[in-house]
């Protein structure tokens, strides 16, 4: 079979100060800025984001799952949202292990906090890149993306497969995936990317308060309306 992995480990990454500081609460004058600079321009000299993903192709589909290059993912709401796909992009994406081995030799509990935050943002420019990336390669139009163990619907033990349709996430970007299926670096994100005309986020489906990372605000019929079995 043709290999369709991509691999992306050359990501300019450059810390925003501006955005730093306003994240920690920095104040400008402050006797902490000098110190966030030297620390955020040790990063900016080692930090190596990295994605790995693929375009894989959707081969059949029953009620609860769905069977992507040979690999059976089970969830009814995955299931419903590739209907009309027949190519999805699993991906992985992380602030990289440089970064993470730099950030565990820093003793200050608040320079580690901030450190952890810089790593944040390393991922989140990885994620960045890897949508410009898909962009550009595939032209996929409008996207969408759920993630292992996001929803009890498409549980963490998922994660296993999406990393097998990868083939070795830790061999190419430095991504292990633990025995507990924690990933480490911690700061990595693994997930699928679909084409969909209508939005969608796992945070549509859950409930769950105070929830940092919440990308939209929780819809309580949507399940109901378009995911339970009898809705389709």
């Amino acid at each position: 079979m043709e290999d369709r992995t991509i691999v992306l480990d050359d990501i300019r990454f450059q810390p925003d100060m501006e955005s730093l500081k306003k994240k920690l609460r920095i104040k400008e004058g402050s006797s902490s800025v000098e110190k966030l600079e030297r620390i955020a321009s040790d990063a900016q000299a080692i930090a190596r984001p990295k994605v790995i993903y693929k375009v894989a192709f959707i081969e059949s589909r029953g009620d609860e799952h769905v069977i992507i290059d040979g690999t059976t993912l089970t969830s009814r709401v995955l299931r419903v949202n590739l209907e009309q796909a027949h190519r999805v992009f699993p991906f992985v994406a992380t602030c990289g292990t440089e970064l993470d081995e730099w950030s565990s030799s820093i003793d200050d509990i608040l320079q580690s906090y901030w450190a952890d935050t810089i790593k944040e943002m390393a991922l989140r420019v990885a994620i960045q890149a890897l949508s410009q990336d898909l962009e550009e390669r595939f032209r996929p139009g409008r996207t969408s993306r759920m993630n292992p163990g996001s929803l009890p619907d498409w549980p963490l033990p998922e994660q296993r497969k999406l990393f097998a349709l990868l083939g070795s996430p830790q061999d190419a970007i430095g991504v292990e995936l633990t025995e507990s299926l924690i990933m480490v670096p911690i700061k990595s994100v693994s997930g699928m990317w679909f084409p969909k005309e209508v939005d969608f986020a796992s945070c549509q489906l859950c409930s769950r308060e105070e929830c940092v990372g919440r990308r939209a605000p929780y819809d309580e019929t949507l399940y109901d309306r378009k995911y339970h079995p009898g809705a389709n």
